[in-house]
């Protein structure tokens, strides 16, 4: 790439060379009259001259520009900040144009988030090319889900690494260490965009690390064999362990399948921060941490590089000096690095958007699934629907391991964790959306309220739509004999499979159905008004279709409304000070 191609040359600044193109809302690389033209001209208007169609026969090599002919007008270089806007000639002036909304949108997630590069990065050519190049991807080794789906919920695994990579980072992490999952982020956003939790998972606590598949950098396949009762950061690096070792083990402890990851080392913090300029953050004390090298005084610091890798870094002078309290300041680190990325001056910057694409795509690693800018700019533009007051931080409920005299290690609280994963799994949101959401909800809550038949008067037909094949015959054999629903009968598989349990019913049935929802653990949104069958008696009933989610008779199938008592969590729209 030549100088101008990597953005200066002969003093020129690269965010004056990047203009907002006020018909597609674009930035666009323009360069002044006195600058070499790259492989991409500039878009221009056509003069006069040349209006008349090329000569027949002659066709241009696509991407290649026609050399300058003598009194061909050249782009203008752009306006200076302050300087009064010219109009072009036999025009009239026109009022700046508004930043396009795909320039508004939230753009962020961290020192993990690739896709906060790529909103304002559309342009030339053979800038995207050199974006992709920056780009370090590793299979997925068939543990994701294939990628994420824009109709669909986003789960994007966030991995931060204490690999000593990088110039400066000696001090930090474990000497030699091959990368563990130190710092482990579970992002799920909602699949209408209204809502989003980052669930952050202990790298001390005790999980089953399962077989792993993954492939060697020859290009060979190899299982590393599981490990049970590892630590969970263990899940990566160690034995030769890839990112796709570290989803697997999220799955088997979440039961929450990611689409996509993404892995950080200790540069993507001092690089990222320093692109936007620093991030604001606040502290309720004064620290002086000598093994991170943190030293500030109580009150509000802008921090960046040395200093906000320090900030993520520390543990022995905030909370009760472990990794729990450390999470809650990473959490709040991001909280303030998502509201800086929000923010206008980042957003509207030529400058400071280049700089962020340069930083993302080299101290990130993705999976295969998200090699490309325009991948992650799909990413980025579905993410951007989300309003942060909506985006929930919250930590994987846990208790120190009973099993240690000298406590090291935590392990699942199993009263409240899978609480937590369902309310993912199902995607019910942590924080208060919008109020025609609550209108909806009230609604379908209210299928549930009012009397109930008693058992032996429901009468339903029970389909298989997508259970483990038996399910609907073990239904219909616990409904009749522990539930006392005897008029019910199989009616075998569906016509198509479903992701959720449903229950159709008439409206003169809805009594027999609320009885039916309570026994078998049903929630509001399980119950469709609808019609009802004729069983094979040739009476009515009502349908009790049995989709992917159903786990065994007498297994409630209701998604939990809120999160349990004493979850740790808070909203990235806060300034929260670290104690």
């Amino acid at each position: 790439m030549d100088a101008q191609g990597r953005g200066r040359a002969d003093d020129i600044d690269p965010a004056d060379q990047w203009v907002l193109n006020p018909d597609t809302g674009e930035y666009e690389l323009r360069l002044g009259p006195s600058a070499p033209q790259s492989g991409v001209p500039a878009p221009r208007r056509p003069q006069p001259s040349e209006t008349a169609p090329p000569a027949r026969g002659r066709r241009e090599a696509p991407g290649r520009s026609r050399p300058e002919t003598p009194g061909r007008a050249v782009p203008p270089p752009r306006r200076r900040r302050g300087a009064p806007e010219e109009p072009l000639p036999g025009r009239r002036g026109r009022r700046p144009a508004k930043a396009s909304k795909s320039k508004k949108v939230l753009l962020w997630t961290g020192g993990a988030m690739a896709f906060v590069l790529v909103a304002g990065a559309g342009g030339a050519y053979f800038y995207i090319e050199h974006l992709n190049d920056n780009i370090a991807s590793v299979s997925d080794d068939g543990a994701s889900t294939g990628g994420f789906q824009k109709d669909k919920a986003i789960n994007i695994l966030l991995i931060g690494t204490d690999k000593r990579t990088g110039k400066g980072n000696d001090s930090y992490g474990d000497a030699g260490s091959a990368g563990h999952a130190d710092t482990t982020i579970l992002l799920h956003v909602s699949k209408d965009r209204s809502n989003a939790t980052a669930l952050s998972i202990p790298r001390d606590l005790v999980v089953d690390v399962p077989d792993c598949p993954t492939t060697q950098e020859d290009g060979t396949q190899k299982i590393i064999p599981g490990t049970r009762q590892a630590r969970f950061n263990t899940s990566l690096g160690q034995d030769g362990r890839t990112p796709s070792c570290t989803m697997r083990t999220v799955t088997e402890l979440t039961g929450v399948k990611p689409d996509n990851f993404m892995v950080a080392d200790f540069n993507a913090v001092k690089t990222l921060t320093s692109a936007v300029g620093g991030v604001e953050v606040c502290l309720g004390k004064d620290i002086d941490d000598p093994d991170s090298h943190l030293k500030l005084s109580q009150g509000t610091h802008t921090i960046e590089g040395e200093q906000a890798l320090a900030f993520v870094r520390t543990r022995h002078a905030v909370g009760f000096g472990g990794d729990l309290s450390r999470i809650g300041l990473q959490q709040q680190f991001l909280s303030a690095l998502m509201r800086k990325l929000k923010d206008n001056d980042t957003l509207t910057s030529p400058s400071k958007m280049l700089d962020l694409a340069e930083a993302g795509t080299k101290a990130l690693t993705v999976d295969s699934q998200l090699d490309s800018i325009g991948k992650l700019k799909d990413l980025g533009l579905e993410l951007g629907k989300l309003n942060t007051k909506n985006l929930t931080f919250a930590t994987t409920p846990v208790i120190d391991n009973p099993a240690e005299k000298v406590k090291a290690t935590v392990v699942l609280n199993e009263s409240t964790a899978p609480q937590v994963f369902d309310m993912i799994k199902n995607d019910v949101s942590f924080t208060a959306v919008k109020e025609q959401k609550k209108k909806e909800a009230a609604a379908v809550a209210a299928r549930l309220k009012g009397t109930k038949a008693p058992a032996s008067e429901v009468r339903v037909r029970i389909l298989n739509g997508g259970a483990v094949a038996g399910s609907a015959q073990e239904t219909l054999s616990w409904l009749q004999v522990q539930e006392g629903v005897t008029k019910s009968e199989n009616g075998g598989n569906a016509e198509q499979s479903l992701a959720k349990t449903t229950l159709e019913y008439a409206p003169d049935q809805a009594a027999q159905a609320r009885r039916l929802a309570d026994i078998m653990g049903l929630s509001g949104s399980a119950m469709k008004p609808g019609t009802s069958v004729t069983t094979s008696q040739g009476v009515p009933a009502m349908t009790l279709t049995l989709g992917k989610d159903f786990e065994g008779a007498g297994v409630s199938l209701t998604a939990p409304t809120k999160a349990p008592e004493g979850v740790q969590k808070s909203t990235a729209d806060k300034v929260e000070c670290a104690k």
